[in-house]
């Protein structure tokens, strides 16, 4: 694992998995692809899971969801980098703690201090990524187990020509709207305006994959004042930019409040007796 506290990371010893040869760029002849990098921004609280140790670093199965998150991107077949953006005031706590973990070789890993949100943290791990890198996934650090066909899927459809690439899965549940009233008490009954029409709803997941390019557009937009959105894809939609869905997975379910890590250690528990 890479100190990126300053300077760029230290190019990886030998050629990463997913990385492509080198091609000449003389005329008529097209560069070859650059190198895909996942961003992981954990410098969140986590509010939801109850207080003490920030959501990333909380224990899931004996390891930290955050490690689990990293060796999720390590697995798949096209992730060379993963830049961690650790809480501001622990990145060290971090690059010991990955530096514990056994992780694959051929993944360099380098972690960053955060920022005062998960959008500048986003940015600051952007501000990491080495020139060579055409291709940037953004994964929620608790979204620990999403399995590798999913983030090599959205790699996929960015490579085949798609600016921006979300996992989704269909709504399952009824949704209704309700009649927005800041005065409302929390916990008083909310009056009905309507039924959406589920079939066309879709709850999105991570990793997000995007043209590096397009994303550093979206963040730099938003920092000279640009208007902000809870996702990078929301950021880079509203720049007029097509994004598409893929499939999902069940497993990649955000954890976020304490019945989550019980729905999480299942999910190890099935994965350790059916493991070949």
């Amino acid at each position: 694992m890479s100190d990126k506290s300053s300077g760029s990371p230290r190019p990886a010893p030998a050629p990463p998995r997913g990385a492509p040869a080198a091609e000449s760029t003389a005329p008529g002849r097209r560069s070859a692809p650059g190198r895909t990098a996942a961003v992981i921004p954990a410098a969140g609280r986590g509010e939801r899971l109850g207080p003490g140790t920030p959501k990333a670093l909380r224990d899931l199965g004996g390891v930290p969801v955050l490690v689990h998150a990293v060796r999720a991107m390590c697995r798949a077949e096209e992730v060379a980098l993963v830049v961690v953006v650790a809480p501001p005031d622990s990145p060290d706590t971090v690059r010991a703690m990955l530096a514990a973990a056994p992780l694959p070789d051929h993944v360099e890993v380098v972690v960053v201090p955060g920022g005062a949100d998960r959008q500048e943290s986003v940015r600051l791990g952007l501000a990491a990524l080495p020139g060579d890198v055409d291709v940037v996934l953004v994964h929620d650090a608790a979204r620990a187990l999403v399995p590798a066909a999913t983030v090599d899927s959205v790699v996929a459809a960015v490579r085949s020509g798609a600016p921006a690439v979300v996992p989704a899965l269909p709504v399952t549940d009824t949704v209704k709207r309700v009649a927005p009233d800041p005065d409302r008490p929390a916990g008083a009954p909310e009056p009905v305006v309507d039924t959406v029409d589920r079939a066309a709803l879709r709850a999105v997941q991570t990793p997000q994959g995007f043209v590096r390019a397009v994303l550093d557009d979206a963040h730099r937009r938003r920092t000279d004042g640009g208007e902000g959105a809870t996702d990078c894809a929301g950021m880079v939609e509203r720049l007029g930019h097509r994004v598409v869905l893929v499939p999902g997975h069940e497993e990649a379910f955000k954890i976020t409040r304490p019945l989550d890590l019980v729905l999480a250690e299942a999910v190890l528990a099935r994965r350790e007796t059916t493991a070949p």
